[in-house]
């Protein structure tokens, strides 16, 4: 991997430009390839690719709280869930906003709600957080099952769906490649439609998601090497050092819970316009898990390593569905196993990877004092 990394610094930039490029073209074209032993046989593989673009969006809003500025939060899924019941009730069960009028009040929502659960409760560290952000997750889903404006456990249902280019329609569509012969050949019998947000085809659903995903990571980018980035690590490394430094520490750490907010209510907004119904069952806790996990293997602190994560958490359950009685068995063991062998995450952080080389070179260092201590005493 560190290969890999030098090879790339060592290119010009707009060979790096180039690279990108090429692979975002890549990464929207994924579907229509269809490539063999990547397509998810008995389920929709476009589907799959956009719940896996949203494990990626919730990944980056949580690596912004746990991986940048240390807070351990086991609730993400409440704010999750408050970015789609806003939506729900905007679009569909109170009024009948489009879908792009929403989404902004849904963002603002959701983030305000992070403001208020952060305020009282970022006073505290640790585990105690751990536990404040856990009951906040478990709150919103059983008011979202108890109160009747919220749509009690039958949930809500015809949420709106993004504006189609071209109507039902569309513009043009995309055929897909076929590799039934073993030869890659366009089928004209399966095409998408460019653009056009309807049930069968959820092609256009992962382009949005995914477009989303980019921009949110070019957002992430730019505040990981700014001041506030630095204000974060500050205080992920040694609150008190950081305070005594003149960082305000609480005003960070809010703004952090209210950005992971924020990401998460995008995300959950996006989730509920695909799915066009939601109801509480899909909002819990094990999916705060799924999210943390997915932070946590791909290496938190490392944005790619965070999207690493969620792929291949939202991907490989779907992948081997033919193995669904062990498939939470086996998921389970890889994490132990990563665990132990890896716990720092598949792509830890720059500042891990320094931290453990450092400990190594000390490791040696003693030891080669200790030898020669050895070596004079015998003397």
């Amino acid at each position: 991997m560190s290969k890999i990394k030098s090879a790339l610094a060592a290119m010009p930039k707009p060979v790096k430009i180039a690279l990108w490029v090429l692979l975002a073209l890549l990464a929207y074209a994924l579907p229509l390839l269809e490539p063999p032993f990547i397509t998810t046989p008995g389920v929709d593989f476009g589907g799959v690719l956009f719940v896996v673009t949203m494990y990626m969006l919730v990944a980056l809003g949580l690596n912004i709280v746990v991986g940048y500025a240390g807070l351990l939060d086991l609730g993400y899924v409440g704010f999750y869930a408050i970015g789609a019941y806003t939506v729900a009730i905007l679009t569909s069960f109170h009024a009948n906003w489009p879908l792009l009028l929403a989404l902004p009040v849904a963002i603002v929502a959701t983030t305000i709600s992070g403001v208020l659960l952060g305020a009282p409760t970022l006073r505290v560290r640790g585990d105690y957080l751990a536990i404040v952000t856990l009951g906040f997750g478990e709150i919103i889903r059983l008011v979202a099952v108890n109160t009747e404006w919220l749509g009690e456990r039958k949930g809500i249902s015809n949420i709106a769906r993004p504006p189609s280019i071209g109507g039902t329609e569309g513009v043009f569509e995309i055929p897909h490649l076929n590799w039934d012969s073993g030869v890659p050949l366009l089928d004209f019998n399966d095409s998408t439609k460019f653009l056009v947000f309807g049930v069968l085809d959820q092609i256009p659903y992962y382009w949005m998601g995914l477009t989303v995903v980019i921009v949110v990571l070019f957002a992430d980018y730019l505040i990981k090497n700014s001041r506030v980035g630095r204000a974060w690590e500050a205080t992920r490394e040694d609150e008190d050092a950081a305070e005594l430094m003149g960082v305000p520490t609480f005003r960070f750490k809010l703004l952090a819970f209210a950005t992971g907010a924020f990401i998460g209510g995008l995300a959950g907004a996006l989730y509920a316009s695909r799915q066009n119904f939601i109801n509480p069952d899909s909002f819990l806790l094990l999916f705060s898990i799924l999210f943390l996990a997915a932070v946590v293997v791909g290496g938190q602190g490392n944005r790619w390593g965070v999207l690493v994560g969620a792929a291949l958490v939202a991907y490989l359950p779907q992948r081997f569905r033919e193995f669904d009685d062990f498939r939470v068995l086996v998921f389970g063991l890889a994490l132990v196993v990563l665990a132990v062998l890896r716990p720092e995450g598949l792509f830890p952080p720059k500042r891990t990877v320094r931290a453990k080389q450092l400990e190594h070179e000390l490791d040696e260092l003693e030891e080669g004092t200790d030898s020669e201590g050895e070596e004079k005493a015998r003397a």
